[in-house]
């Protein structure tokens, strides 16, 4: 369900619906290790250079946080739904998570707490791997709706930025990834373009 780098361009955290975590020496293309997470995994991200800390979003309702170094996740944050999502911002403080409950939870990871939910009328994760997106300058989110729009928060307010609505009514938005650029202000217009 998800892969990502570990720390060196030669080894690979994968997470997988057997509800496993793997790690993978891609020079030996071998797994040289398996973390039991006991839920399917969905998504995951590492949130530091050297590899050693990945975090985890699982059908059972539960971020996890693991230490390379030990077997076992160290403590887990439970949510009220399925984490459909992770990722990270750049400065790796906070998580974003896409939650089957119809949110995006914004989450401090100094202080492994939810400090910002947001939701909007109309807005609806419209499958278990519905991802949501830190804009490259972390000061915007996007994740796409079971309608067919695309829902743009800002961090700092909380408040919705704007709706994207070209896709047809019966069409679910998986994904929606930010142009390095991000998004930048139109004077002429009045309204952000992405």
């Amino acid at each position: 369900m998800a892969a990502k780098f570990l720390g060196e361009p030669t080894k690979v955290v994968t997470g997988s619906h057997d509800r496993t975590l793997k790690i993978w020496d891609l020079r030996s293309r071998a797994c040289i290790e398996t973390k039991f997470a006991g839920s399917s995994c969905n998504d995951l991200v590492t949130s530091d250079g050297s590899g050693s800390t990945i975090i985890s979003g699982h059908f059972d309702k539960r971020i996890r946080f693991w230490d390379t170094r030990a077997e076992s996740s160290s403590n887990d944050i439970p949510l009220q739904g399925k984490i459909t999502s992770l990722d990270l911002s750049r400065d790796a403080n906070y998580l974003l998570s896409c939650v089957r409950d119809d949110t995006v939870k914004l989450l401090d990871l100094r202080m492994k707490q939810i400090v910002v939910s947001f939701s909007a009328d109309g807005f609806k994760v419209g499958c278990d791997w519905a991802r949501a997106t830190f804009s490259p300058d972390g000061q915007y989110i996007a994740v796409g709706s079971s309608d067919g729009s695309i829902y743009v928060w800002s961090v700092l307010t909380s408040k919705i930025e704007t709706v994207l609505k070209d896709h047809s009514s019966n069409c679910s938005i998986l994904a929606s990834p930010w142009h390095l650029l991000g998004i930048r202000r139109s004077s002429e217009k009045g309204h952000d373009m992405g």
